[in-house]
């Protein structure tokens, strides 16, 4: 084979310029080239790439490979003095972007009218059309994106995609920090206003109302026992058994009062108890101080009468400000007493005593 390969493939020294376009030749037509052939015009051919082993072309200038089915651009291995490459009309999606790197001596490449891919790939060649300082014949009329469906007809001048779209790596790192950011601020918006504690605590309504309903469904309509349920601090207690009480409860037909010490009912919990107690009252006292907002079971009794509050949109809750609480000392989940502070009438309990019978 080699020795008929090398009988045909006898040319002139002198052949300058060499014209085989419209041969449905394939890429072995780079296998029986003129070595001295200045100026090259294979268009209109079934030319699908240009093998990396070729005979080397060293006076090859113009090389026309227009209107063929290459799917990249071809290196310059074999053409290290090649100025001039037209690769028009091919199948070219995403061109190499070491094009020029490998290609040092061309100076216009034209490489338009191709079905390009308007995606990642392509950034590289865009970037090289910048860099290559005009050397893209034809830029940016003949330069379409083909492909998406949805940016077809689009030059690739107007297409633009940011680093992050493209690089999977930073992609996910951004991801990821937006993640944690995320889930950093939801953690502190729970921690600031006790969102967990609120769950638990509308669990444990869930519960209490579920079980009140398993044992005994006919007692589910609420009956009204006393006039008002209390909740205070303990350290507030001896105020609430030596002045609240006795004045509320004194005389005939006296207000009957819901105090956790006397009608909390025994083997029941106390969240159990709370609800019940609140949900049989009338109105709902709250003794407020400093100690008020550092109980826990008053935070309880507080958010259940609120809930009360708007599930039966009544008028329930009556607040005595025992001591004045500075904003500084009230935690943020006590958000909703902030609010009734700000939005509801409240007593102050008069520290002269001269004060007290108005205040009764």
């Amino acid at each position: 084979r080699s020795n008929g390969a090398e009988e045909r493939c006898q040319w002139a020294e002198s052949l300058a310029e060499l014209d085989l376009s419209s041969n449905q030749l394939t890429e072995s037509v780079f296998e029986c080239l003129p070595v001295n052939v200045n100026k090259l015009n294979l268009q209109n051919n079934q030319i699908a790439s240009v093998p990396g082993g070729v005979a080397e072309l060293k006076s090859l200038k113009e090389l026309n490979l227009a209107s063929n089915r290459l799917a990249d651009l071809p290196g310059c291995g074999g053409f290290t003095g090649l100025e001039i490459l037209n690769t028009e009309k091919n199948l070219i999606l995403a061109p190499s972007a070491d094009f020029f790197e490998s290609c040092q001596s061309v100076r216009e490449l034209r490489a338009g009218r191709n079905p390009f891919k308007c995606s990642c790939e392509l950034r590289d060649f865009m970037r090289l059309e910048r860099q290559s300082g005009g050397k893209l014949a034809g830029w940016p009329e003949a330069y379409v994106c083909e492909y998406p469906e949805d940016l077809r007809g689009t030059q690739l001048k107007d297409f633009h995609l940011t680093e992050l779209a493209c690089n999977t790596a930073l992609l996910l790192v951004t991801a990821l920090l937006l993640t944690l950011v995320l889930v950093a601020v939801v953690a502190f918006l729970c921690i600031y206003l006790d969102v967990p504690w609120y769950v638990r605590m509308l669990w444990q309504w869930t519960q209490t109302k579920r079980r009140a309903w398993r044992d005994s469904p006919e007692e589910q309509e609420s009956v009204l026992q006393f006039h008002a349920f209390i909740s205070y601090s303990e350290r507030d207690s001896l105020w609430v058994k030596n002045e609240l009480i006795p004045n509320l409860e004194k005389g005939e037909g006296c207000i009957q009062l819901c105090q956790h010490e006397r009608n909390f009912i025994p083997g029941k919990s106390i969240v159990e108890n709370i609800i019940n107690c609140i949900e049989k009252s009338y109105k709902s006292i709250f003794v407020l101080s400093p100690n008020f907002v550092q109980s826990e079971w008053c935070h309880y009794e507080l958010y259940f009468a609120h809930h009360k509050l708007f599930s039966e949109s009544s008028n329930s809750l009556i607040l005595i400000l025992l001591e004045p609480i500075p904003p500084y000392v009230i935690p943020a989940r006590y958000h909703k007493l902030k609010a009734l502070m700000a939005k509801r009438t409240y007593l102050e309990w008069p520290k002269e005593r001269s004060k007290h019978a108005l205040f009764w």
